[in-house]
C-alpha cells in the first residue's frame, strides 16, 4: 500500500485497517462501506462518521481509551498532529526529561494525549476558553494522565505566552496549531466551501469554536506575536514551534526572528498525501 508520506514512525502511515479499527470502536462500523471506486472508507462529509474515525485511531494506541468532547469543538484528525509529535521528538532528540507547553489546546487536549501516549512527555496546555479546559481536564482524568499534565487559563486574547508563563517554568519546547482565519466570516467562508467541496453543504460538519478557527490579523498576525513574546521569555523554553499552514507566512517569520535575536530557525516539511505543510521552529 502506498504510503501518506506521513513521518516514518507515524504508524497511519500506510492507511487504515478498517476491520481493525471497526473492534477498537465499534461506534465507527455503521459509517463504514465501499465507494464507488470499491474502497472501504467513510464519508468524509459526514461530521459523525469522521469523528468515530478519528476516535478509533486515537484508542488504536496504547494508554488512550476515552476521548469525549462536544460537538461545536473541532475534531483533530490524528494522523497529522501525531506528525507534529514525531517531529518534534526528532528535535528533542537529545533531551531527557521532556516536558513541553501546548498553546491553545482546546476541548480535546489532543497534542498532549498524543505526546504522552507515545512518549510519556509531560505538558502544560493554555487556552482562552474555560468550557474546553474543563472538557480537556475531563478526558485527561479519564484516561489517567492527570499527574502528566497541567491546564492554565489564557485570560487575556490578545496574549499567547504572557499570562500564562511562571517565573518557574523550563520546557524542552513550545507548540502551537494557530487559528489560521482573520474573522468569524472568514472562516464561515472557508467551511461553505470545503462542505460544498464534499457535496455537503452543512457547514456543521467543520466546527470550532472562534478562538480555534480565527485570530484578528489571521495566521501572519498571531505568528508574529507568537514571536515576539517568546523573545521575552528566551529562557522559559529550549524551542519555540509552530505548524505554518500558509508558506508565504514563514520569510517574514525568519527575518523577525534574526531582529528579535533567535539564534537558529528551522522549518521542518510535512506531508499528508496532497496537503503540504511545515513546523517552524527557533530558539534563543
Amino acid at each position: 500500500m502506498k504510503d501518506k508520506g506521513l513521518h516514518p514512525k507515524n504508524k497511519f502511515n500506510k492507511g487504515y485497517n478498517f476491520d481493525e479499527l471497526n473492534t477498537i470502536n465499534p461506534a465507527l462500523k455503521q459509517y463504514v462501506a465501499k465507494n464507488q471506486f470499491d474502497t472501504v472508507t467513510i464519508d468524509f462529509s459526514n461530521p459523525d462518521a469522521v469523528k468515530e474515525l478519528n476516535k478509533a485511531l486515537l484508542f488504536s494506541l496504547d494508554k488512550i481509551s476515552t476521548w469525549n468532547f462536544g460537538d461545536k469543538n473541532l475534531c483533530p484528525p490524528i494522523p497529522g498532529r501525531l506528525d507534529y509529535i514525531h517531529h518534534l521528538a526528532d528535535l528533542l532528540s537529545e533531551e531527557k526529561d521532556i516536558k513541553i507547553l501546548d498553546i491553545g489546546t482546546g476541548a480535546t487536549g489532543i497534542y498532549p494525549l498524543l505526546g504522552i501516549a507515545e512518549y510519556d512527555w509531560n505538558f502544560v496546555a493554555t487556552d482562552i476558553d474555560l468550557d474546553s479546559l474543563d472538557t480537556a481536564q475531563d478526558i485527561m482524568d479519564d484516561n489517567n494522565f492527570t499527574d502528566k499534565i497541567e491546564l492554565r487559563q489564557q485570560l487575556n486574547e490578545e496574549q499567547i505566552l504572557k499570562g500564562v508563563l511562571k517565573d518557574t517554568d523550563s520546557f524542552s519546547a513550545t507548540m502551537c496549531n494557530p487559528p489560521f482565519y482573520k474573522s468569524a466570516e472568514e472562516a464561515q467562508g472557508a467551511n461553505g466551501r470545503k462542505s460544498r467541496n464534499l457535496g455537503n453543504n452543512a457547514v456543521r460538519n467543520f466546527a470550532g469554536n472562534n478562538n480555534e478557527l480565527w485570530y484578528v490579523g489571521g495566521e501572519k498576525a498571531f505568528l508574529h506575536n507568537y514571536l515576539y513574546e517568546s523573545s521575552l521569555f528566551p529562557k522559559s523554553s529550549k524551542w519555540f514551534t509552530s505548524l505554518v499552514s500558509k508558506k508565504e507566512n514563514v520569510k517574514s517569520l525568519e527575518k523577525s526572528s534574526a531582529k528579535l535575536g533567535a539564534v537558529e530557525f528551522k522549518i521542518i516539511p510535512m506531508h499528508q498525501g496532497n496537503k503540504v505543510t511545515r513546523i517552524v521552529a527557533w530558539r534563543f
